[in-house]
């Protein structure tokens, strides 16, 4: 018989997905509410384009945008940005640090035919790498937190003349800090701390990306249409996407921008995370069962939390009883392969359900 956690040490919301992540009931309310007057209407008018503005504006204030920096959004997710990436941003090669998958995926984008092979370096899962000066590489990039590992890496420009340096933003956006004066392109898709669904990319570009935007563009380079990065940043000025967005994705990122902006934005939305993942790390170091997979403190992610077991324990069962009481979506990452559990603390995710989950671990591991 399945083990059966008792009502009172349930979190209320039991979803701690990496994405799609948690979406507030408010949202959802807000997205029904304004149904009737969005959803069905034209992109290239009212309200959708003032939607579009609307997020545009609350995203340069939760990020702080630096002078002359703007956000451009485009259709597709992350993996859309990184073919867009490989055609209209990288002028001849690129360094990509992987310690994780989704690292190693822009990797294999910016190995595109018309490139120099890009500077691949590597690090074990659960730690990272850094970024090093190489002649000939007008690009550095690395995720701000890969979601697959629950690796955490620091946001610094790296200090090559000419280069560009570009975040992998898609899980740390809205949950980490960060100086964007320190990027160049800080992009992501928004459904993991902005609570929002797929089918559109935003990115903050500094003004010496979208100088590299426009001369690639201007260059000859044959660019497919849905992957130009000018027609992004074009469109973008306009409040608009080249093809039609998903409303619903705009619409519950609305909201979401709204309640972090209105609480405090980053800095709130940072210490939130903090108090969340710092629950599960400590209680992690502090189990005789159970271990952070990512062994260095400085490195661990506030966002994605990744717990190693011991042999005895198996993480797939222990996961597929959660499930069974509501708790959904604490499965490691697939490819990884490891006996453990991968929770997110995305802001979304109330602290207090955090602490309702080690207790319900607690349960279940006690009753195993």
């Amino acid at each position: 018989m399945a083990i059966e956690i008792p009502r009172e040490l349930l979190p209320v919301d039991g979803r701690f997905g990496c994405g799609p992540s948690k979406v507030r009931p408010a949202q959802i309310e807000a997205l029904a509410a304004a149904g009737a007057s969005l959803l069905g209407t034209s992109h290239r008018q009212a309200p959708v384009k003032g939607l579009v503005r609307s997020v545009r504006e609350q995203l340069s204030a939760l990020l702080r945008l630096p002078d002359g920096y703007e956000i451009i959004v485009g259709n597709g997710g992350s993996t859309a940005f990184w073919d867009a990436a490989a055609f209209g941003l990288i002028e001849n090669r690129a360094q990509n640090l992987v310690f994780g998958e989704f690292g190693g995926k822009f990797a294999k984008a910016a190995a595109a035919p018309w490139l120099q092979a890009p500077d691949v370096r590597q690090a074990e899962p659960g730690t990272r790498t850094e970024a090093e000066i190489v002649d000939g590489v007008d690009l550095y990039a690395w995720p701000h937190n890969e979601t697959s590992t629950g690796v955490a890496a620091p946001v610094r420009r790296v200090a090559a003349e000419g280069a560009l340096t570009v975040i992998d933003a898609t899980s740390a956006a809205g949950g980490i800090d960060v100086d964007l004066a320190e990027a160049d392109v800080y992009y992501f898709a928004p459904q993991k701390n902005l609570g929002s669904d797929g089918g559109l990319w935003f990115a903050a570009v500094s003004p010496a990306a979208i100088d590299r935007i426009e001369r690639i563009a201007a260059s000859g380079r044959y660019i497919p249409e849905f992957l130009s990065l000018k027609n992004a940043l074009d469109n973008s000025r306009l409040e608009q996407t080249l093809n039609t967005p998903a409303l619903a994705t705009l619409h519950l990122l609305d909201s979401q921008l709204q309640w972090i902006n209105g609480n405090g934005g980053l800095t709130w939305a940072a210490a939130r995370t903090a108090e969340s993942s710092g629950e599960l790390y400590a209680w992690a170091e502090a189990s005789p069962v159970a271990t952070p997979f990512v062994r260095a403190a400085e490195d661990r992610s506030p966002v994605v939390v990744t717990i190693d077991f011991a042999d005895e324990v198996d993480a797939a069962a222990l996961a597929k009883t959660l499930r069974a009481n509501g708790i959904v979506d604490t499965e490691p990452y697939r490819k990884l392969g490891r006996n453990q559990l991968r929770i997110a603390t995305f802001v979304s995710i109330e602290p207090e359900d955090v602490r309702q989950l080690i207790r319900s671990i607690d349960h279940v591991l006690a009753h195993s």
